[in-house]
């Protein structure tokens, strides 16, 4: 089964916490702080892999998480920092962030990668907080929080040339006969659910080609397979539009040339300027003397694309109509024509500077009866706290003051003895 989208939940390692200790050697009285900084915690990263051809091990494993860092340790050791978890993607995946919609990374070649979630970085141990006047921290820093979050995966196929047209009109056939790819064929709708992929060999060039599985009318607004189907055709450079000129199944060629056409437009308007070829298929069916297929050639024509009568199952005209999407690809590539699809890229460097980091907000709680003090930062210091040493209570005491946190508060009307809360910590409030 081919499978193309999945959502899946990462998470990076936590930082270690640092350390409190305090040199106990012989003769060596009174040792100063000797606690060690916590160890970074794991990034997740997503890499490219040319051997991945699927997402489909996503449906069954939806949650990744890197390791922790490890917390500080006495006599100055750090903590180990955690391992990255490198996660593999098949080649032409794109990662979403689903909270917002936005592109994080478009992985088109392999090796390729990125990482998705940073880890913590690792606390400060107590040998960071001695001061002229605190000779003994009894404190250390917490360890940086993970980061995590929910991620869609969608690929999309990396092609050259993309076959498109109705169901059951030759596609597969042509990609069959033109490559070593072994396609399912049957005579029936929707005998290709799944984009197929091969090699075209020509004498002097090579390229990519994929048989996009059947359009249909409405696609390009979610009908039948829609979305799942049209996706595909937009890393492509050239387009061979395959249509069935012989009418056996009662269709107008013309009708489906422009119904297609439509599609495409309606999904992107920008897939429409994309060098495109009409591939005339089961034309040994008719003739070329056909009225029919002659007033279809001279319509498409006039529309200023070119035609090749082809008949798949006999390889008739299929070099030709292989060569001409060759020539384009070779014009695309050296002219740079083809016009990257662009998308809302995630902004990393806002999400790693967040600007209400530092900022300390209060309210009053009226169904408890207490203020409360609320802040990332504050959390952080708060976490580091030892509530048994005055050093390290007077440290968050100073600076929920410098952050002007009190003044919140008593701009509220907080008086003394008044209860104040901080996460799960309640104290009463006295002036100095």
């Amino acid at each position: 089964m081919f499978v193309d989208r999945a959502k899946i939940f990462i998470k990076s390692g936590k930082g270690g916490d640092g350390c409190v200790s305090f040199r106990r050697e012989p003769f060596v009285p009174e040792g100063g702080p000797d606690g060690g900084d916590g160890g970074r915690g794991g990034d997740v990263v997503f890499q490219a892999d040319l051997s991945l051809r699927t997402l489909m091990d996503f449906r069954f494993k939806r949650k990744y998480e890197a390791e922790n860092g490890q917390n500080g340790m006495k006599k100055k050791r750090y903590g180990k920092s955690g391992e990255n978890l490198v996660i593999k993607v098949p080649v032409g995946t794109m990662v979403i962030d689903e909270e917002t919609g936005m592109l994080m990374a478009d992985l088109v070649e392999n090796g390729q990668s990125f990482v998705a979630a940073k880890g913590g970085k690792g606390g400060k141990g107590n040998v960071h907080y001695t001061t002229s006047t605190r000779q003994a921290p009894n404190f250390a820093e917490a360890g940086g929080t993970a980061k995590e979050r929910n991620v869609i995966l969608e690929m999309k196929l990396i092609a050259d040339v993309g076959l498109v047209g109705f169901p059951n009109v030759g596609k597969s056939t042509i990609l069959s006969v033109s490559t070593s790819a072994k396609p399912k064929i049957a005579n029936y709708h929707f005998t290709t659910i799944d984009p197929n992929l091969g090699i075209v060999q020509l004498s002097n060039t090579s390229f990519c080609m994929a048989d996009i599985a059947g359009i249909i009318e409405g696609a390009s607004k979610g009908l039948g397979l829609g979305f799942k189907f049209l996706k595909h055709i937009e890393r492509t450079k050239v387009l061979i539009h395959v249509v069935d000129v012989s009418g056996c199944e009662g269709r107008d060629p013309i009708e489906d040339f422009d119904k297609i056409n439509e599609e495409l437009r309606s999904y992107d308007e920008r897939l429409m300027k994309k060098p495109q070829i009409v591939a005339a298929n089961k034309i040994d069916i008719i003739s070329e003397d056909d009225p029919g297929y002659i007033k279809f050639r001279d319509y498409v024509e006039g529309k200023g694309y070119k035609v090749f009568p082809v008949s798949a199952p006999i390889n008739m005209g299929v070099k030709a109509l292989l060569e001409e999407a060759a020539k384009l690809l070779a014009e695309v590539e050296l002219n740079g024509e083809a016009e990257p699809i662009e998308y809302e890229m995630f902004d990393f460097e806002t999400e790693n500077k967040d600007p209400e980091y530092r900022k300390i907000k209060g309210y009053y709680d009226e169904k408890d009866g207490v203020y409360v003090l609320e802040g990332k930062q504050l959390e952080k210091i708060f976490n580091s706290t030892n509530f048994e040493d005055f050093g390290s209570l007077r440290y968050l005491y100073r600076y929920i003051e410098k952050q002007g946190g009190m003044d919140i508060l008593i701009g509220l009307g907080l008086e003394e003895g008044d209860t104040v809360r901080i996460k799960d910590f309640e104290f009463e409030y006295y002036e100095d």
